[in-house]
């Protein structure tokens, strides 16, 4: 009589210490911290909390709506400009003319309708294809000659500011353009670049409402277009992202215009907020706006970065910039604050890439 064994299938009690199975370093799940620390937005917002938390304390005026009404109207001016940019430096470029690109823009809007005696919209227009050939020529020129965009946009910056200077004295006969507030067409373009609205009795800049508006856009465009994808690969490595089909040409000229797109849009504020513009404006503004999209980290080698956090970059120097008056200090200390606010967000962003990666 033959007896059959037949082998019973080894059950494995899971385990009870409440541990979870055992991983190694590859498979092993981040703590949900240093997830959000990978974010290279994180820093910076907990920055902007910070700072703001120290102004509602330092500064009482702060706390009033008007106040910080203002303080957002002048992170808005700084942000809109400051959006394009981290979009250029996220594909691995950045743009030195970005501050006089401005007030090229304005200038020629100006100039165009009051010296034409035209409406103020063909001016608009005609300093918008302005501003889109000077981000053309930065782009054009990085690609045909392969020098560093610091060289490039360094020459188009002295450009700028050269002819800003000149063509105004040439034309008007002084530093200043003239008023252009009893033209044809201003009240439209005012209602769309620089009029204000009323929300519970303080009055709100409609800046603020359009660099909401393209941050939203310009995080949508990161985050879920091909073009997005683009401008991250061409930052990390042109040259695999050109063998895998990129058309890296094409994404850094496009990224130089679109600059040139948002020098145009806050050109136009300044014209329609004041009537006139200053030729020898807007230097050292462009290091704000690139201060601004660092702080909200973006690597100045490219590859890494949000539209998000420079948001909350933009925020950060409109509430220092805001607070310290409110406070009653110095203004002369505004610059330091930014180096100091540049050196500690860039030193914060290098421990949390290290912290957000560490094992």
């Amino acid at each position: 009589m033959s007896v059959t064994q037949h082998a019973e299938p080894t059950v494995t009690a899971p385990p009870t210490s409440g541990l979870g199975k055992e991983t190694d370093g590859r498979t092993r799940r981040r703590p949900l911290a240093l997830q959000l620390l990978a974010r290279p937005e994180v820093g910076v917002f907990l920055g902007a909390v910070a700072v703001f938390v120290f102004f509602l304390v330092a500064a009482p005026p702060v706390r009033d709506g008007s106040s910080m009404a203002n303080i957002l109207y002048q992170s808005s001016t700084i942000g809109i400009m400051a959006l394009p940019v981290a979009l250029l430096m996220i594909g691995g470029e950045f743009d030195l003319s970005a501050g006089v690109a401005v007030i090229t823009s304005a200038l020629t809007a100006s100039m165009v309708a009051f010296q034409l005696s035209m409406n103020v919209w063909v001016g608009v227009l005609v300093a918008l294809v302005v501003s889109m050939a000077v981000g053309l020529f930065n782009g054009w020129m990085l690609v045909r000659t392969g020098l560093p965009s610091f060289l490039i946009t360094l020459g188009s910056f002295l450009i700028l500011q050269g002819v800003n200077l000149a063509v105004t004295k040439l034309v008007t006969g002084n530093v200043a353009t003239d008023d252009i507030s009893d033209m044809d067409g201003f009240g439209q373009a005012k209602k769309i670049f620089a009029s204000s609205f009323d929300v519970g009795g303080v009055q709100v800049k409609i800046t603020i409402v359009w660099w909401l508006v393209f941050a939203a856009l310009a995080t949508w465009v990161l985050l879920r277009t091909k073009y997005g994808n683009w401008i991250f690969a061409v930052g990390g490595n042109k040259e695999s992202a050109r063998a895998v089909g990129v058309p890296v040409n094409f994404t850094k000229i496009s990224l130089f215009m679109l600059v040139g797109f948002g020098a145009w849009f806050v050109g136009m504020h300044n014209l329609f907020s004041f009537n006139t513009v200053q030729s020898g404006e807007g230097v050292g503004q462009e290091l704000i706006y690139i201060a601004a999209a660092v702080i909200g980290g973006c690597l100045l080698t490219g590859g890494s970065g949000s539209a998000i956090g420079p948001v909350f970059g933009a925020f950060m120097f409109g509430m220092v910039q805001q607070g310290i008056v409110y406070a009653g200090w110095n203004p002369d200390w505004f610059k330091a604050f930014l180096g100091v606010m540049l050196l500690g967000a860039t030193l914060i962003n290098l421990w949390v890439s290290r912290a957000a990666t560490r094992r």
